[in-house]
């Protein structure tokens, strides 16, 4: 008997990789699946690209980089509409992505030559005969591993700083949205194609697995702890650098002088924008006790007001069909260790979607606490104090973001959170904030997107001293006398002996 195909799994036909709309089963794109040796030839012709590309200098990738900007800005609907076709993703949310994505793209163009270019640092005293120099040098080929709940702003988070620091690339798009990763592909190309600098390669998870090995001079990731931990293993083999920005299990702490309103609409758009499919999505809130019933109250509120279906709804299907059996899941162990549902529960799950669903009273022990939902939900639990509520933050593996509402105490607040980032009085903000680094601690990962840590990232520092006079005090030669060394423990002594 055939197995029925479910709309949104990825189908590989006839060496092609078919990708359709989770809820409407149109198709969004085939892609020819790559093998192995597709994925070492793509990444060879990468690597013969990125000495033109490295050799156009920062003035010239900048020029490029920018007329990409500008080409997927003036396509903003067209792209938006294919993140909406292949991942069902509502169309103003893919606006507000790509938007993102355009940004991110002009801030790395922009400020490669600041945070990259080369520079003399100051010498020290034991040295002060020579120059210090520091540049940076492209890696030369980075792989990119691109997840399905952000296909545009994720990957771009990385491409962008790659190519702007000199390296070509290679993306291996997620299987559920390869459509799109061809998509960018396919506009840069329109910009720059005198050489393959941005190509990519298609397929399951085997083809990921071949681009760890292919022999690319840095890997970054996107997706879960559990892949993430794989793509390490894949690239320890070789000692291939790694980027990985892995799960989350982001909180929201709202204190006794917090805006009851702001934070409540900021928990409903972080918790359940993109369906929550959000890495650094709100799946858990801690409110102070005095302020959680009328916050819990706001919440829910704005959360029944949403809809959802396939077109034109503030929430869309469930991109991934196997993440709603996770879903159900944690709403099942919740209800069961005693939690209560106020709005949602039990029947949220309707296949493709999930109805938005409000959880509070729910053990810390349970699922729904500590494993990545996925989902439409948001736990919320009452708290003593902002203490109890930091704690209970931090008590997870994970450290991607979070957010702390308050007036107070809210910045020295999220300081406290073991998180790569936070907002205060917000949420999901620091993404969009190109200036700024993006990654997580522990489970959620390592290295950093975005910012100037992000352009450091794809480049390694190259550091040259250079003898600029005789040495007065010499140390560093076998030449050097007792006199030498005598003056040498008498000038450091009274130059750091205090």
């Amino acid at each position: 008997m055939t197995a029925v195909h479910v709309p949104g799994t990825p189908l590989i036909e006839d060496g092609r990789l078919l990708s359709t709309n989770p809820a409407t089963g149109v198709e969004a794109g085939r892609l020819p699946v790559a093998s192995p040796a597709d994925v070492e030839a793509a990444v060879a012709r990468a690597r013969s690209a990125s000495g033109w590309w490295a050799g156009l200098d920062v003035a010239g990738r900048r020029e490029r980089l920018l007329r990409w900007r500008a080409r997927l800005a003036s396509r903003i609907e067209e792209l938006a509409e294919l993140v909406h076709v292949e991942g069902g993703k509502p169309v103003a949310e893919a606006v507000v992505e790509v938007v993102t994505a355009v940004e991110h793209v002009d801030w790395a163009a922009r400020n490669a030559k600041r945070v990259l270019g080369p520079r003399r640092v100051r010498s020290r005293l034991m040295l002060a005969e020579f120059a210090a120099h520091l540049e940076y040098q492209p890696y030369g080929v980075i792989g990119v591993i691109g997840p399905w709940n952000y296909p545009v702003f994720t990957p771009i988070g990385s491409i962008a700083y790659a190519l702007a620091a000199g390296n070509a690339v290679v993306l291996k798009p997620s299987e559920y949205t390869p459509a799109v990763g061809q998509w960018l592909v396919d506009s840069f190309a329109e910009i720059v194609h005198e050489e393959p600098v941005f190509t990519a390669v298609h397929g399951l998870g085997d083809v990921g697995a071949a681009l760890c090995r292919s022999g690319v001079d840095k890997v970054a990731f996107t997706g879960s702890t559990a892949t993430g931990r794989k793509v390490m293993a894949a690239c320890a083999e070789s000692l291939t650098p790694v980027l990985i920005e892995a799960g989350g299990k982001d909180a929201m702490i709202v204190d006794t002088d917090a805006d009851l309103d702001a934070a409540a609409e900021a928990a409903v758009w972080g918790g359940l924008t993109n369906a929550g499919q959000t890495c650094i999505g709100i799946e858990r809130v801690y409110a102070v006790e005095g302020v959680f019933d009328g916050f819990v109250d706001r919440v829910v509120q704005r959360a029944e007001r949403l809809t959802v279906g396939a077109d034109g709804t503030d929430i869309g299907p469930i991109t991934m069909p196997s993440q709603l059996e996770v879903i159900r899941r944690h709403i099942d162990d919740a209800l069961a260790r005693g939690g209560r549902a106020v709005l949602g529960g039990a029947d949220a799950v309707q296949p493709p979607y999930v109805q938005p669903t409000v959880l509070v009273d729910v053990p810390e022990d349970s699922v729904a606490v500590r494993e990545e939902t996925f989902g439409p939900t948001l736990t919320i639990n009452r708290v003593r104090d902002v203490d109890e509520a930091v704690a209970r933050t931090n008590a997870l593996r994970y450290g991607l973001g979070g957010s702390v509402f308050g007036r107070r105490r809210a910045m020295a607040v999220a300081q406290r959170l073991r998180s790569g980032m936070a907002s205060v009085n917000s949420a999901l903000t620091f993404a969009g904030m190109s200036t700024l680094p993006f990654g997580g601690v522990g489970n959620s990962g390592f290295g950093r997107i975005h910012g100037a840590d992000g352009l450091r990232e794809f480049a390694r520092p190259k550091a040259i001293t250079r003898r600029r006079a005789r040495s007065l005090l010499p140390a560093t030669t076998f030449d050097r006398t007792d006199a030498d060394v005598a003056r040498l423990v008498k000038l450091v002594k009274l130059f750091y002996g205090r």
